[in-house]
């Protein structure tokens, strides 16, 4: 890594996926019946690496904690991972982590997903990234990770890190009765809008902010083109988002995230970490693919 990279270092644990992603779409196709999108890209996805890349191009030295297949798919986006910047000194690479697929069709302003998981998802590299003498803060990248690695807070935790969690929406997970209970000890809580409404059983958006924020020392809500929200104790910000060229909203949310913490590891205010995660998902926005436009 040529680059000189701030720190501390962010951890960003997560799954790695192939992400196809089909725009130009005007629809989603119906049983029996096709549909024909107007592109087409490759490119490495996933929580993890979208908001390592995020963090790499702020100049935040940011380490990916990942498993990466062997399958002709995996290794396809290897390239994706050497050319963005990140610490790749804690990614394992084995056969049964792949192939990982996420099938992204964009319409307009909106996405669905398919997805397959392979393997587990800890890193045999997880004991020792949690003990890298730069890296002072942990990113989980989706609640999936943390509920099978149930013990993966407390114990950064105990090796000194802040946390961070982005929910990720999991039709498996998202409604579980004790998904707040697991997530004790969090520092920085990120969901979108409809992730708060459905972990909380809250049908509007602030109101599930109340209930988060007894739960989490700061909340940092995404709500797409209306910007974002932050509570903290009593502390309530908005900081609205500057209108872009949409071209796919495919890990806006995960730029968000790595420019929110950049700001809040070097001591910001609350107001210049939401303005600075409002100003990196509207990066991410520009292009195809959530870490697409760092890479020219």
């Amino acid at each position: 890594m040529s680059k000189q990279f701030k720190t501390p270092a962010v951890l960003s644990i997560g799954r790695i996926y192939c992400d196809l992603i089909f725009t130009g779409l005007e629809s989603l196709p119906q049983p029996g019946r096709e549909v024909f999108a107007g592109n087409v890209k490759i490119v490495a996805g996933g929580g993890a690496f979208i908001s390592a890349a995020h963090f790499a191009h702020v100049g935040r030295m940011a380490a990916l904690v990942a498993r990466l297949g062997t399958d002709s798919l995996s290794q396809g986006i290897s390239a994706d991972l050497s050319t963005a910047g990140i610490d790749l000194r804690f990614l394992e690479i084995t056969a049964d982590a792949g192939p990982q697929v996420t099938v992204a069709s964009v319409i307009g302003n909106d996405r669905a997903f398919l997805t397959h998981r392979a393997g587990p998802a800890r890193p045999s590299t997880l004991d020792e990234a949690l003990l890298w003498c730069d890296a002072k803060h942990l990113h989980i990248a989706e609640y999936a990770t943390l509920h099978e690695i149930p013990d993966l807070v407390r114990t950064a935790k105990a090796a000194g890190l802040t946390v961070s969690l982005d929910p990720s929406w999991d039709e498996a997970l998202i409604y579980s009765a004790d998904l707040l209970k697991s997530c004790e000890g969090i520092d920085i809580f990120l969901p979108n809008s409809d992730e708060a409404q459905a972990i909380t059983d809250e049908s509007d958006a602030r109101k599930a902010l109340d209930i988060l924020s007894e739960h989490f020392p700061v909340i940092a809500l995404k709500t797409g083109a209306d910007g974002a929200w932050l509570r903290s104790g009593n502390t309530e910000i908005h900081v609205p988002a500057s209108k872009v060229d949409v071209v796919d909203t495919t890990g806006a949310g995960d730029a968000f995230n790595a420019g929110f913490i950049d700001f809040w590891l070097n001591g910001r205010s609350l107001r210049e970490c939401l303005a600075a995660g409002v100003r990196s998902g509207s990066l991410a926005v520009q292009a195809a693919g959530g870490a697409s436009i760092l890479q020219g």
